[in-house]
């Protein structure tokens, strides 16, 4: 049985941002998510969100670990974790949010651990997303 795609709320249509920003569905479709914790999403995401149209952001570990409601070690480490899956580039103070497209050989980063947390399980950015809102409410996470 085929679903019927219909508008549900015209009042809120989503419209491209004339800021440059986009999530690219290949994420999900290719798997390359898969076995990042949450806090490696939800940097990601992060990313992708306030760097430019180059893929760039200079935002510091102290200003994107506290809009993600997380330490600055547990940035580090998710930092670490999309190094290792290749999906950013990292030289201080500097990130580059990287072309899914076919991998080319690249210099090594500044970090670059053996393998990330292959035991992590991963969850839609919905959910990703859904958590960074709830967390102030809840007063989980965050850096004192």
């Amino acid at each position: 049985m085929r679903t019927e795609k219909r508008i549900l709320s015209a009042q809120r249509l989503r419209r491209v941002p004339s800021r440059f920003s986009w999530v690219d569905h290949r994420l999900v479709r290719e798997g390359r998510l898969r076995g990042l914790t949450h806090e490696a999403q939800a940097l990601y995401l992060f990313l992708v969100t306030v760097s430019d149209a180059e893929g760039l952001s200079y935002y510091s570990d102290t200003k994107a670990a506290e809009a993600l409601g997380m330490s600055v070690s547990a940035l580090a480490s998710a930092r670490r974790e999309l190094l290792a899956a290749d999906l950013i580039a990292y030289r201080y103070p500097l990130y580059q949010v990287l072309s899914l497209d076919p991998q080319q050989p690249r210099a090594p980063a500044d970090e670059r651990p053996a393998r990330a947390r292959a035991a992590a399980q991963a969850i839609s950015l919905g959910e990703v997303l859904g958590q960074m809102i709830r967390a102030p409410e809840s007063g989980t996470g965050g850096e004192q």
